[in-house]
């Protein structure tokens, strides 16, 4: 398992059962098999041998048991074998979440916060000084009394305009995202494994969008040499094939699921390693996997201007840094007016759900 350093072996988690320790690692293995459980169950008897993960009263017997106890677990009557119940599925996304974005508390339904400030629908915690047109019911008036108090003093108190201060509000807004993962070969070239932080992250937005903002709208989407949407519950089992990279497959598809959202805000996030190496010409595909084939780039930088003339930000996360790829990424990111971070694999997560909050507030 290169690359995979697990923490949670070491006798740190006080106050947890061998069971919670147990899971904890369990989930994480099962993310990393893409949902082979059995695959998952070998690695965790592996580093029971060698951590001593279990008790003389509890052990691996038990822990699958309990598994099946809980409803976490299921046997596939076809295959014979275990299959992750939805109730694991879930625990999957919120352990993404927790994992990749830290506690995100819920909150009501459908608020969004744009950066415009004045009468809008939601507090913040920010003051700023009262401007004509402002609602009064904002008014902080605790904070307004002291102002006049420093300003004019008791003798001689009074209440101005420029005492007054007001609580800012945003306005709320909806988005449409589409999330485009790149599982073509190189996903896993090198010893290094991208594609499971690439689910991890998308597993955690996906439950950070649909328990806090279930207005909003998220797509995810798969590209190799052809595109294809992949529910939510999918998303541990994606698995990287023996594909090249149709970036322009993936936009194509990302523009028409975006074109049917009558959403006003839009938006596509790109999570890759990689140039893209194939496009399709009629029924036939086109590859090319040395350097930069101007057949193949024209296409993608013409769709990215594409984008752009709709208003479509493309948020692109490369998780390479070779130079002929920044520079292409550069080009890419110019053409459509959007943004580009070049992320490790650590920082994946966070650098996505900064623009995510950014790009909420940003929207009118």
């Amino acid at each position: 398992m290169i690359g995979w350093r697990f923490r949670d072996f070491e006798p740190a988690q006080e106050g947890k059962s061998t069971f919670e320790r147990l899971l904890s690692i369990f989930k994480d293995l099962l993310v990393y098999t893409s949902g082979d459980i059995a695959e998952a169950l070998s690695w965790l008897t592996e580093l029971d041998r060698e951590y001593q993960l279990t008790t003389s009263e509890y052990g691996m017997a038990d822990f699958i048991q309990d598994l099946i106890d809980q409803g976490l677990i299921q046997n596939d009557e076809e295959s014979g074998k275990f299959r992750p119940a939805k109730k694991l599925e879930l625990a999957l996304r919120r352990k993404a979440l927790e994992d990749v974005f830290g506690s995100v508390q819920k909150s009501q339904k459908g608020n969004h916060n744009t950066i415009r400030s004045g009468r809008g629908d939601e507090f913040t915690s920010d003051l700023k000084p009262y401007e004509f047109g402002d609602a009064l019911e904002n008014l902080a008036l605790s904070e307004s009394l002291k102002n006049a108090q420093i300003n004019h003093g008791l003798d001689e108190f009074q209440l101005t305009n420029d005492d007054l201060e007001v609580r800012d509000t945003y306005y709320q807004s909806q988005i449409s995202t589409v999330l485009m993962i790149d599982i073509s070969h190189s996903m896993i070239l090198y010893g290094e494994d991208r594609i499971t932080p690439a689910k991890k992250v998308a597993m955690a937005l996906s439950e950070y969008i649909t328990t806090r903002f279930p207005k909003d709208t998220l797509d995810i989407l798969v590209f190799g040499d052809d595109a294809w949407t992949v529910e939510i519950k999918d998303l541990p089992y994606l698995q990287v094939g023996p594909y090249h990279t149709n970036t322009v497959a993936g936009l194509e598809l990302a523009m028409k699921i975006l074109r049917k959202r009558r959403n006003p805000n839009k938006q596509v996030f790109m999570i890759t390693d990689g140039k893209p190496t194939c496009i399709k010409k009629g029924k036939k595909y086109y590859k090319n996997s040395f350097g930069l084939d101007k057949q193949i780039i024209n296409r993608t930088l013409n769709l990215a201007g594409r984008f752009r003339k709709m208003s479509i930000p493309i948020t692109t996360f490369m998780i390479a840094r070779d130079p002929y790829l920044v520079r292409f990424v550069d080009r890419f990111t110019k053409a459509n007016n959007g943004k580009a971070f070049y992320s490790s694999l650590d920082g994946l997560g966070e650098f996505i759900f900064m623009d995510y909050k950014d790009g909420k507030r940003r929207q009118r």
